[in-house]
């Protein structure tokens, strides 16, 4: 299924457009062992399966715990699977997120996510920037780039992209090192990147979004449940669907603990949004209503 979604390239790799994000595999608020340590398996192993062949990670997903599950359920990966992972923050001990852009930080968590995930080289890494732990904020991120950039000279990173930033910072980066993804909140509701994504497609550069049904008031999500029931699809596929039709270099990453979810997910690649659904979505951002009080996790 993952297949019809078309490809697009990451790196010097071609990946299919609708690929797995692994942050639902963790426990409870992203912390812990999974509930169900099979199911876990299960869910990557039926991703894979089903023609997936790009995967999102981090090593402070748990932490430890999704590239762990990674590594037994899928190595000796398959020579077309590419894990992208990020770094920027760690976890305490209260399962609270806090920033680590430090050199010895950022060093630390690529030589984590190298044993977890049982790589000698990790594909792309995506810096994680948490100026502001609710979204994006303006600051420079020369520091924290250089050391990663650093860390890519070893040839401990082949790629890099950036999660969790503006377009000012997206400018930076670019001016320092090539820049491969860039992984920011964006949905149907949430379209601040609305310019950055037609940017980067020019330059051939994918843009990852997370949270694809995040931050909807009620009214938005009844609209998006509407057209849904129309097209007889779930809001999460046809929120999916959209996104694939919003530009060729947007590459998605859902998540979800669940094999029955992940197949439901995968077929949002067969969805064939109609001319009078797509510009009905295409208003949903300018539905006012009070906010439904879904939150963000700073690690996404």
């Amino acid at each position: 299924m993952s297949n019809q979604s078309g490809t697009f390239t990451l790196g010097d790799r071609t990946v299919k457009r609708l690929g797995y994000g692994a942050m639902q595999l963790a426990g409870r608020g992203v912390f812990g062992p999974p509930k169900d340590h099979g199911a876990a398996l299960a869910v990557l192993r039926e991703a894979v399966a089903r023609g997936v062949n790009h995967i999102d990670t981090s090593d402070y997903y748990g932490p430890h715990v999704t590239n762990r599950l990674i590594r037994e359920a899928l190595a000796p990966y398959p020579d077309d699977l590419v894990i992208v992972t990020k770094i920027g923050a760690r976890r305490g001990e209260d399962a609270s997120w806090l920033p680590a852009f430090s050199p010895e930080a950022l060093t630390q968590a690529v030589h984590d996510n190298l044993r977890n995930l049982g790589l000698d080289v990790l594909e792309v890494v995506n810096l994680r920037i948490m100026i502001d732990p609710h979204g994006p904020a303006e600051g420079s991120i020369e520091a924290p780039l250089a050391a990663l950039a650093e860390l890519q000279r070893q040839d401990l990173v082949r790629h890099i992209g950036l999660s969790n930033v503006t377009r000012a910072q997206v400018a930076q980066a670019r001016r320092m090192t090539p820049i491969v993804c860039v992984q920011n909140h964006y949905n149907l509701v949430h379209r601040t990147d609305d310019a950055l994504i037609d940017e980067l497609a020019r330059d051939r550069i994918a843009f990852v979004p997370f949270f694809p049904i995040g931050g909807f008031s009620p009214l938005q999500s009844s609209t998006l449940s509407a057209v849904a029931a129309r097209l007889d699809a779930t809001p999460m596929q046809v929120a999916l669907a959209w996104l694939l039709g919003r530009s060729p270099n947007i590459l998605l990453i859902p998540g979800t603990s669940s094999v029955a979810h992940l197949r439901e997910n995968l077929a949002a690649a067969e969805l064939n949004l109609p001319d009078d659904a797509v510009k009905e979505l295409d208003a949903v951002a300018s539905i006012a209503g009070q906010s439904d009080g879904v939150s963000v996790s700073p690690a996404a």
